[in-house]
């Protein structure tokens, strides 16, 4: 990533002097007669919300004269794709990308410096937290990238196992939700295997989320300043929250101390899991015909994950997409209008009855659409923590963190797994 990141910042540095638009004063323009621009997204808009799609195409073309070529992309080797893209002079005039992919062309000045306008995106103010920090450069000052839309991760657990075992409604604080797996646990003492909650030991998303809870969202990880990376792992607050997710995997989680949650849906289908914290999505999962157990259909909740004081749930990580328009865009302006028009309240309303959009404000839009939503719209209207943003975050310190939360889950002291990863990951921000 460091090679990719070196090479992407010569080619914006020696475009910076080329006369390909991207350099115009103007970062908006509605002067698009008779020209087209190339727009990717990913597939899901195409599968999913295509309305909305056509919806900011046909404002755009009536605003500016401009047609829109959208260029369906899959994240398959979708970053490949970019970094050649970013590097050509035919790249498209506004891309999307996965939130955590930003940091990296952000550094590289490889996206149009949105800042001068920003307030003029619909709900810039109220922007998700997370996706909006994602979109900004390393010390906070610029916005190179706009919030497209979100997936928050939330509990969901089998509301039958829960009500048979006395548990009527959904617990809303840890202590709470201790007590009710408490039950659920001593229900199903007869079930070989069973988890009242199944924690895997590698799903470092679920054990960061509970130490954001204690020490905070803002630098969970790790913390920057003056452009230096500080560990904050082995903070007495994140180490407090590790613990309390070590003590739920050890009192309620069976058989997944190695492993991480990428197959926690199928096991759910088996029957001996209560409960498991995920993607909205996985309540799908769970129940699709050919690889879950239809039977568990209207037997599924969720709520968003219980935190030390009812409506104060515990910090998801938010994932999702962001839009940018490429530094060697040649209808650079044009690109960003079209991001401002697909990004409005218009827009992201009619998006909300698929996905959570991008604001705070919008959210309940999307919880309306669908009493299933109501948790994961919670979540993402909560506090949330998202990895440090630094273009040097990568899969290695994903692998990190997951060995260390592994050995922890399997006995070790979290204190020390923690101290031992936490030079690994601040060497690696910092380069």
């Amino acid at each position: 990533m460091a090679a990719i990141a070196t090479v992407l910042v010569a080619s914006a540095c020696s475009s910076s002097s080329s006369d390909n638009g991207s350099k115009s004063s103007e970062v908006l323009s509605k002067d698009g007669k008779g020209k087209k621009i190339t727009v990717w997204l990913m597939d899901d808009a195409q599968k999913q919300w295509p309305e909305v799609v056509e919806a900011a195409k046909t404002q755009f073309k009536s605003e500016t004269g401009a047609d829109v070529d959208i260029q369906w992309q899959t994240w398959a080797n979708y970053t490949t794709k970019v970094d050649t893209a970013l590097l050509s002079d035919n790249a498209p005039d506004a891309i999307e990308i996965g939130n955590t992919q930003a940091a990296k062309y952000i550094d590289a000045e490889s996206f149009v410096d949105l800042t001068s306008v920003k307030s003029q995106f619909d709900n810039s103010d109220k922007w998700l937290d997370s996706l909006a920090a994602s979109g900004k450069s390393g010390d906070g000052s610029k916005t190179y990238a706009v919030p497209y839309y979100a997936g928050a991760r939330v509990m969901i657990y089998r509301k039958d196992l829960f009500e048979k075992a006395g548990v009527t409604t959904p617990p809303t604080t840890l202590t709470e939700l201790k007590a009710a797996l408490d039950k659920v646990k001593a229900d199903n003492a007869g079930t070989a295997n069973f988890s009242a909650l199944y924690l895997p030991g590698k799903n470092w998303y679920t054990a960061v989320s509970f130490g954001a809870g204690s020490y905070g969202v803002d630098g969970v990880i790790g913390k920057s300043s003056g452009g230096k990376w500080t560990s904050t792992l082995s903070d007495p607050k994140f180490i407090e929250g590790v613990n309390t997710w070590n003590e739920l995997q050890k009192a309620y989680s069976v058989g997944g101390t190695t492993v991480d949650e990428t197959d926690q849906d199928a096991r759910m289908a088996q029957g001996n899991i209560a409960a498991i914290i995920g993607n909205g999505w996985e309540v799908g999962s769970v129940i699709d015909p050919k690889n879950g157990n239809p039977d568990l259909k209207d037997k599924l909740a969720t709520i968003a994950l219980p935190g030390a004081a009812a409506g104060d749930p515990t910090p998801a990580f938010l994932g999702g997409s962001d839009l940018a328009v490429p530094e060697k865009a040649k209808n650079a302006a044009l690109g960003a209008t079209f991001l401002k028009i697909f990004t409005n309240t218009a827009q992201q309303t009619l998006l909300a009855k698929h996905a959570i959009p991008n604001a705070k404000n919008l959210v309940d839009a999307y919880k309306a659409a669908d009493p299933a939503n109501e948790a994961t719209g919670n979540a993402a209207q909560g506090k949330t923590w998202f990895i440090p943003n630094s273009p040097m975050w990568s899969g290695t310190n994903e692998t990190e963190l997951k060995n260390a939360l592994s050995a922890i889950a399997a006995g070790g002291d979290p204190a020390t797994e923690l101290k031992a990863v936490e030079a690994k990951v601040v060497g690696s921000l910092n380069g």
